[in-house]
């Protein structure tokens, strides 16, 4: 009887096992079929809206900079040479690299000891030149006497020619003796000769004399100055550089031994190319005295100074290009000839521009403007400048309308977008749309995520706790769904 009542149990067992594993079947076979039978369940779709950085066109006057770079300058330098050679005897305190000198200080003295020689020389000389000419005028006026007596002598013996003569007439006199007359005045006139010869030599001797005593004059102020030249002194108020020479040293005659930097009065150099320079002159072609600004970044400290361009070199010059500028600073504190420095050229302003990012207008030459509905159009600009970051253009037809600042591949014309204006808040974003769920799609998503291994804890207890609520954010129910494969 046991037998019997166990096989007859195992037997209901059996059968009902059986019969639930139908029933199972059964109804997972109705929820496929019911699964394949039913529509798709489709969501509404949302046109993606892009984010965008505007700037708003507002033309007026801009006044387009020019940034180069160019070397600083001295407009006074001279050369310190020295005119005799000797060894230097003196330096002053401040002749030194960097020294500090004023207008007619005294820089270094050469030993004078060979100019003063030569000095003295020239004054004896000089001595000689001038008793020379003392003597000369002397032998002149003894000259001059002696002429004078042989001119009273002959006239002498003409008068006793001229008497012997009337008594040879009145048949009183003899002819020896009107002969002997006439020799005795032939020779009284050629006396005179030798006396006037006299005196010509007697007054050649003096202009001789004259001659050598000015070139003796001469010699004596070469002398002089070559003395006062082993004295050097400064010409102007200034700063020393390049200083060469120190006590005891020798110099010779035109070796520069220091070079005087005049730090008041500085200017800047600077090239610019050819399209650059034209747009630095005016209507006539003359080149504009367009005010500048030198700056030099030292560290974090920013020396600067302004001024005005003063000319233009006169020649391009042997393997260069473009123009080479000058410009006049004013004050240049800190500044020295030499310093590498930036320079910004103030160019004439333009009326009815506007200043432009450059990273708002694309290689085909316009610029993305946003409509009222918030759309992308494209719209044509002429770009008259660039400047560093920005660019100068004229769009007369976009005043005060909005373009994107930063254009990117995914911007085009039709685009739907969000403006960001620099510096302003930004609107509040839309409220999330709400959506209730049924039981059946709820209790699907907390088991999706529940059952999520790749999800975080922390996001997890996020997802479940909106899940929890009567209406659930429509976007994180579409995402969850995607990635169920619903």
């Amino acid at each position: 009887m046991r037998f019997l009542r166990r096989s007859l149990v195992g037997l209901f067992l059996m059968a009902a096992t059986l019969a639930l594993l139908g029933y199972a079947g059964s109804v997972i076979w109705g929820a496929v079929q019911t699964r394949m039978n039913a529509e798709p369940r489709t969501f509404a779709q949302r046109e993606r809206v892009l984010a965008v950085n505007v700037v708003t066109v507002t033309p007026g006057v801009v006044t387009p900079e020019l940034t180069v770079f160019g070397e600083v300058r001295s407009r006074r330098t001279l050369d310190l040479r020295a005119a005799v050679g000797g060894t230097v005897v003196e330096v002053a305190p401040a002749f030194v690299e960097g020294g500090t000198v004023r207008a007619g200080e005294v820089l270094l003295r050469i030993d004078p000891v060979e100019a003063e020689a030569a000095l003295a020389r020239v004054r004896t000389d000089l001595q000689d030149a001038e008793a020379e000419q003392r003597d000369a005028t002397r032998a002149l006026a003894l000259a001059g006497d002696e002429l004078a007596a042989a001119q009273a002598q002959a006239a002498l013996r003409q008068q006793a020619m001229e008497r012997q003569r009337d008594l040879l007439a009145r048949g009183v006199g003899a002819a020896a003796a009107l002969e002997t007359a006439e020799l005795a005045a032939s020779s009284a006139d050629q006396a005179v000769l030798a006396r006037r010869q006299a005196v010509a030599q007697a007054e050649t001797r003096l202009d001789q004399t004259e001659t050598r005593l000015a070139r003796a004059a001469l010699s004596l102020a070469e002398a002089e100055r070559a003395l006062s030249e082993t004295v050097i002194r400064a010409a102007f108020d200034a700063t020393l550089a390049e200083v060469t020479v120190i006590p005891g040293g020798r110099v010779t005659s035109n070796e520069r031994i220091a070079q005087l930097v005049d730090p008041g009065l500085l200017e800047v150099a600077f090239r610019v190319s050819t399209s650059q320079y034209a747009t630095l002159l005016d209507g006539e072609g003359r080149l504009l005295q367009a005010s500048v600004r030198a700056e030099l970044d030292v560290s974090g400290l920013n020396l600067s100074a302004d001024g005005i361009i003063s000319r233009e070199g006169a020649t391009v010059g042997t393997g260069q290009t473009g123009r080479l500028i000058f410009a006049q600073l004013d004050r240049a504190p800190g500044l020295r000839p030499g310093d590498f420095v930036t320079v910004t050229v103030a160019e004439p302003a333009i009326d009815g521009v506007a200043l432009l990012p450059a990273t708002a207008v694309g290689a085909d030459g316009g610029v993305l403007v946003v409509s009222e509905d918030d759309r992308l159009w494209l719209a044509p600009v002429e770009v008259l400048r660039r400047q560093g970051d920005n660019v100068i253009a004229r769009a007369p037809d976009l005043d005060g309308a909005q373009v994107v600042a930063e254009r990117s591949p995914l911007l085009g014309a039709g685009i739907l977008v969000r403006p960001i204006v620099p510096g302003v808040a930004s609107a509040a974003p839309e409220a999330a749309e709400m959506i209730p769920l049924d039981p059946d799609r709820r209790a699907r998503l907390v088991a999706f995520v529940q059952g999520s291994s790749q999800m975080p804890a922390d996001a997890k207890a996020r997802l479940l706790s909106e899940l929890e609520q009567e209406t659930v954010s429509a976007e994180v129910v579409t995402r969850l769904e995607r990635r169920m494969g619903s």
